[in-house]
Order: structure tokens, then C-alpha cells, then sequence
């Protein structure tokens, strides 16, 4: 792989080198069992699409199902610093987007990280400012993407190779693409610092609803019956080798909580905004969430059809050499869960072992 494709290559292969070390030391090293009485370390994003997750640790679902053993959280701005952290055994689960968990998939040899459930299809596009119509009038601009490599930042490249344009990874080509914070992002296009930004919910919304920013694509309208994984939940697989209680715990947690998240969207709304709340002291306007919520759908089916795609995506755009997924979903636990629930089972279709 050249140093263009992949620079965050270099990276995650010593992270994972670095965390092999550690094994090698002995597991208690990276971290703490999740074991009882041990602890289950866990990572997600503020923001909308990581609903499930927002609400299971504010109405404190995971703590409950987990029992004894201790709920520790972090959160992340980006896929790729979520997955170092994960390689590095910093953390044992996370919350996370499609091409993350495909890039760790692909850099460790697919010895890192099983996805282990679905949690959030929808919820993602390009947003522009007034005056930008159509792909061509995207020449010269400046498009924010959260960080290099994450989901919307391999969907906004792939979407302009699609549609004629170039767009290198040091910020040059036919459109510059910036990888941006989401907050900052929202920040420098309101200042007029940015033309546009391909970003998840709810900062699709808030640039809609609060900066006159116009959607040019909704992402759900590029898949078959709008549906792709947005997020779903990975676990390390030694941890999830050598704790699978917990892991099961963890399962009867996010079930519990994607199934809160459904059965009252609006109580949903409220927990999820006084959990953002306590992390970026401020809240969400109602009305931004509310309009997040009817662009997203909250599922533990992990949509596996699109993973694929997303794959494929970031293999055209020089993101990603080659790579079989094959074995990268654990699903067994899961539909242990939901046969005993009398709720459907989900599938990996043709990544399954």
C-alpha cells in the first residue's frame, strides 16, 4: 500500500502491533475483565445516529443488564480514533460506522474486532450552501468531512468519483475536502469558512434547520430501499473470546435500549438531548432532534448487505486495498437474544462464516 492510499495505515498497524505486545504480556495489561465484578469499557459518538447508545447510558439500561459488572464509557469525534483506541485495548466495545470497523478489519488481519449488532441505518448526506445545484458547481469548494477514512468521509469521495470529480487526500483536487470536527463544522460554515460538509446527524439537521444550509444529497436515496448501516456495534474479539457473558450483557442492554428508543421517540428525544447535555454542555434544539429522529431508523439488524458496498467504496476511492469480510460479523449471540425475545433473527448473508 503507498503512503497516499491509506495514511492512517502506518498508524493503526503499529497500534496493532503495539496491542499485540500487550496480549503478549498478559491481558490484564490492556485493561480490565468483563467479567463479574470486572468491568466493560465502552466507546460512542454524540450524536444522534449513536441513539441507542445515548440512551442506554443515560436511563442507565447498560448498567442495569451488566449487573455487576461496571459500565465504564468514552466517547470519540471519528471511526478511526474509536478504532486505535479498540486496537490499543483501551476500550472493549464500541459504537461505530461501517468503514472503521471494515479499515480495523482489513489492518489486523481480521483479528481485531467482530460486529457483533446493528444500531442505525439512515441519518447522513451533503448539505451545501445556496447557489450549489449540482455536483459540477461543487468545483473549488470546500467540503467538511469529520475525519479521513471515517463512513461519511469514504461516502462524500465516493459519491464525487461517481458523479466526475477528484478529490486527493492532502485537500487538493477538483473539490477540497477538509476533515473537520462536527462541531467545528457547524462553526466555520455559518462563518462562511466552508461550502458544504457531509456529516451524520444531528449536525445534518442543525445546519439545515439553524444555517440555511440545503440538502443536495440524502444519503438514504443512494441505497436499495434506503437502507445502509450508519452505525453498528463492534467488541473486540479477544474480548469477546474470553468474556462472552458480558458481551451478552451488553447485547441485552443495546436490545433494551434500541427497543426504548422506538417504543417512545419523543422520551427517547428527551434522554438523548440531557445526555449530550452532559457531555457538550449545551443541548440540542428540540426541534433539530426531532427532525434527526424521521431521517434515522434504530435497528440491531446491521443491514450487512450495505457493508459490502461501503467496502467497495473506499477500495475505489484508494482508501482500502482488497479486502474479505468474511467472518467480521458474530451474530450468534445476538440472535440467541432475540429467539428467546420471539423477535426476528438478523443475517450476515453472504459475510457470514
Amino acid at each position: 500500500m503507498s503512503s497516499r492510499r491509506y495514511r492512517l495505515g502506518a498508524v493503526i498497524a503499529a497500534i496493532v502491533l503495539a496491542a499485540g505486545a500487550l496480549t503478549a504480556c498478559g491481558g490484564d495489561d490492556a485493561g480490565g475483565s468483563g467479567g463479574d465484578g470486572g468491568a466493560l469499557r465502552l466507546g460512542y459518538f454524540p450524536n444522534i445516529t449513536h441513539a441507542p447508545a445515548l440512551v442506554g447510558v443515560q436511563n442507565k439500561i447498560f448498567a442495569e443488564k451488566l449487573g455487576t459488572t461496571t459500565l465504564e464509557t468514552k466517547t470519540f469525534n471519528a471511526g478511526p480514533e474509536a478504532i486505535e483506541a479498540l486496537f490499543s485495548g483501551a476500550i472493549d466495545a464500541t459504537y461505530i460506522g461501517p468503514n472503521p470497523a471494515i479499515n480495523g478489519w482489513a489492518k489486523s488481519e481480521g483479528t481485531a474486532l467482530r460486529i457483533i449488532a446493528g444500531s442505525t441505518s439512515g441519518g447522513a448526506g451533503l448539505v451545501v450552501r445556496e447557489g450549489i445545484n449540482a455536483p459540477a458547481d461543487l468545483k473549488g469548494k470546500k467540503i467538511a468531512t469529520p475525519q479521513l477514512g471515517n463512513t461519511q468521509d469514504v461516502a462524500l469521495r465516493a459519491w464525487l468519483k461517481a458523479n466526475g470529480l477528484n478529490a486527493d487526500q492532502e485537500g487538493g483536487g477538483d473539490v477540497s475536502i477538509l476533515p473537520t470536527a462536527n462541531s467545528d463544522t457547524v462553526t466555520s460554515f455559518a462563518a462562511g469558512d466552508l461550502d458544504g460538509a457531509w456529516v451524520p446527524e444531528p449536525f445534518f439537521s442543525t445546519l439545515v434547520g439553524k444555517h440555511g444550509a440545503k440538502v443536495l444529497v440524502n444519503e438514504k436515496d443512494l441505497w436499495p430501499g434506503g437502507q445502509f448501516v450508519t452505525t453498528h456495534l463492534i467488541v473486540r474479539a479477544e474480548f469477546l473470546e474470553e468474556n462472552p457473558e458480558a458481551v451478552k450483557k451488553l447485547l441485552d442492554g443495546h436490545i433494551a435500549a434500541v427497543d426504548q428508543v422506538n417504543a417512545d421517540p419523543v422520551a427517547a428525544q428527551t434522554a438523548a438531548n440531557a445526555h449530550l447535555e452532559s457531555l457538550n454542555g449545551k443541548k440540542l434544539d428540540p426541534a433539530v432532534i426531532a427532525a434527526a429522529w424521521q431521517n434515522l431508523t434504530y435497528t440491531v439488524d446491521p443491514v450487512a448487505t450495505s457493508l459490502q458496498a461501503s467496502a467497495q467504496h473506499a477500495q475505489d476511492v484508494g482508501l482500502l486495498e482488497p479486502v474479505d469480510l468474511k467472518g467480521i460479523y458474530a451474530l450468534d449471540l445476538l440472535n440467541e437474544k432475540l429467539r428467546a425475545l420471539g423477535k426476528p433473527e438478523v443475517s450476515a448473508g453472504e459475510l457470514a462464516k
